[in-house]
């Protein structure tokens, strides 16, 4: 199977590969300076081109990157989620980031509980974490709802040396005893 051929349905959500036709909202929530505030900061659309290439590279050279996530009823691009792990990361990351305007839907939970699930099944990997500035309350709600615990202050790799992370994360056995996409 190809990566471009790789498609998790839930309930109401579409994970993808990204696409040509994903940039105009990925766009956006870069465009957008509270929607970026934890993910690098507030880009214009040139920025943003090049910063949107990062995960389609990763999906072709690794096998894997963040999903785009799309709303199964309408195709709306909502935001990007998934695996993610670039060179000198601290482990093996599932990471989100959506556009403003869907907030507070309980997207961020049900395709993340899909993209673990899929990592964990597809990857082989044994741990997730999730990096997260200690300002970010709704991200880290959203970690402990996953069932992931806070294990303290991280260290990024340059260029983010100076960026202030907490690590959350949990194993797949405590992922498995949790119960097939319980959620807190």
């Amino acid at each position: 199977m190809s990566v471009t051929d790789i498609r998790i349905e839930t309930e109401r959500l579409v994970l993808r590969p990204p696409r040509i036709e994903d940039f105009d909202g990925y766009a956006e929530l870069l465009g957008d300076e509270e929607a970026a505030r934890y993910i690098g900061g507030h880009m214009v659309r040139g920025a943003a081109w090049r910063k949107f290439l990062q995960q389609p590279g990763a999906w072709l050279v690794q096998g894997f990157g963040m999903f785009s996530v799309l709303d199964k009823a309408s195709g709306e691009w909502l935001g990007q989620l998934g695996p993610w792990r670039p060179e000198g990361w601290p482990g093996n990351e599932i990471g989100w980031a959506f556009r403003r305007a869907t907030w507070g839907n309980g997207y961020a939970t049900e395709s993340a509980v899909a993209a673990i699930d899929w990592a964990f099944d597809n990857l082989g990997w044994d741990d997730v974490i999730h990096c997260i500035d200690p300002a970010n309350l709704p991200s880290q709600a959203l970690a402990r709802r996953l069932g992931s615990s806070n294990r303290g202050p991280g260290r990024m790799p340059p260029p983010y040396e100076d960026h202030q992370t907490e690590i959350w994360g949990q194993t797949r056995a405590q992922w498995n005893a949790r119960g097939a996409g319980a959620t807190a």
